[in-house]
């Protein structure tokens, strides 16, 4: 390994509870951050279909303010919007965000909402027609926030938001740090809500960046430890994802997204991200946003082999670093090892490996191509305008 020795590591206070009863420590943590008012955002199906929200607002006590529960998937404008009324409505001093990515990404816009006054379009991310993207810096004090995870996500602690909006063809991109949390909690039986099926397609994505974090041939001091431990636990849970009584891989699942988060905030997002990683985190996003039957596990695990063989061979310093982590050691080029070793993982797994498996129409790769064109993480230089064709054609193989 060959370490990056300019690097910048930054630190945010938090605090995180994990195991059984780990819920019982909310008045600790209300009582901390001095709040009388606590407001829960959420999903339907946790508030409807289970007792978790009641179970919270028990713990709670007078404390508990209300819920809004109607966060769709895909984090719509609509509903965060809502919320925030319902929020603003309560008088809310802190937010509880209790579910996965959409959810935890809608509290965070839920608190940029109710702080900022400019109009919804001035608050996120502006993509000029020519030049880099530009993210506002939005300065008004934010509600502090706790989230409550049902299944593993590396939402769990980011400043970052996407919010889709029907009438728009891309994403609206929200980006405030004052909106990570001020806590977490990995509840046992909380974690155990969630179906198989969503914990399979958050785990799936988090032991896709596991992988794709492995390509970097370069890393901070910092972030190796967390890297390499990410993937061993990621590895070692995705197989377990499909026991619904295994408390034990959905703790580890969300530990390894934690340390994703970490590794970046500790001098690993000035690391240059390989092409294929890029792209294929481009392209999956445009796809299961605009079919919503689609989770991004399952865009990930359909994309990402032929990805890495059309784009792989860019860097190849980095497909050879993940096939080997995979003990995949031939003379092929680099480029097919690592696209062959994480087929099989992905297929070991029981993810689909090609888009025809996901039930969606060939004619629309054309629009998931474009949308995924306007993507600041994957591509804030806006080189991917240049590669409109190999892209198309990486989308028509992984078909």
């Amino acid at each position: 390994m060959t370490y990056q020795h300019q690097f910048r590591a930054i630190g945010y206070p938090l605090r995180l509870y994990s195991g059984r009863d780990a819920l019982e420590n909310l008045p600790a943590e209300l009582k901390r951050l001095k709040s009388q008012k606590a407001f829960i955002v959420c999903g339907r199906s946790v508030s409807r279909k289970i007792g978790l929200i009641e179970r919270i607002a028990k713990i709670l006590g007078p404390a508990y303010a209300g819920r809004y529960d109607e966060i769709e998937k895909d984090t719509t404008l609509a509903s965060v919007q809502a919320a925030a009324a319902a929020a603003r409505a309560a008088n809310a001093d802190l937010l509880i965000g209790v579910g996965a990515g959409s959810v935890i990404q809608g509290t965070r816009v839920v608190a940029v909402l109710l702080a900022e006054k400019a109009p919804v379009d001035q608050l996120i991310t502006q993509y000029p027609e020519h030049g880099a993207a530009i993210s506002p810096k939005l300065l008004a004090p934010k509600l502090p926030i706790i989230n409550v995870l049902t299944a593993a996500t590396t939402a769990q602690n980011r400043a970052g938001s996407a919010v889709k909006d029907p009438a728009r063809p891309n994403r609206m991109e929200f980006f405030d740090p004052k909106t990570r949390p001020v806590a977490l909690f990995w509840d046992e039986d909380a974690l155990l809500t969630a179906p198989v099926s969503l914990a399979r397609t958050t785990g799936t994505s988090v032991f896709w960046r596991s992988l794709m974090n492995l390509g970097a041939p370069r890393m901070a001091p910092l972030s190796e430890g967390d890297r390499l431990q990410a993937f061993r636990l990621a590895r070692g849970a995705l197989p377990r994802m499909s026991d619904p009584l295994d408390a034990g891989a959905r703790v580890e699942m969300c530990a390894a997204a934690f340390l994703q988060n970490r590794d970046t905030d500790d001098g690993g997002a000035l690391t240059e991200k390989h092409w294929p990683a890029r792209v294929t985190y481009a392209l999956a996003t445009a796809l299961f946003n605009l079919h919503g039957h689609v989770g991004q596990g399952e865009a990930n695990s359909a994309l990402t082999a032929t990805v890495i063989r059309h784009f792989g061979a860019r860097d190849p310093e980095a497909m050879a670093l993940i096939a080997q982590a995979f003990e995949v050691i031939d003379g092929r080029p680099a480029q097919e090892r690592a696209a062959e070793a994480v087929e099989n993982a992905f297929v070991q797994a029981g993810m689909p490996v090609k888009l025809r498996e996901l039930d969606i129409p060939r004619d629309s790769l054309p629009t998931v191509l474009e949308n995924s064109l306007r993507n600041f993480n994957a591509d804030p230089r806006r080189e991917f305008l240049r590669e409109r064709d190999t892209l198309l054609a990486a989308l028509n193989a992984a078909w």
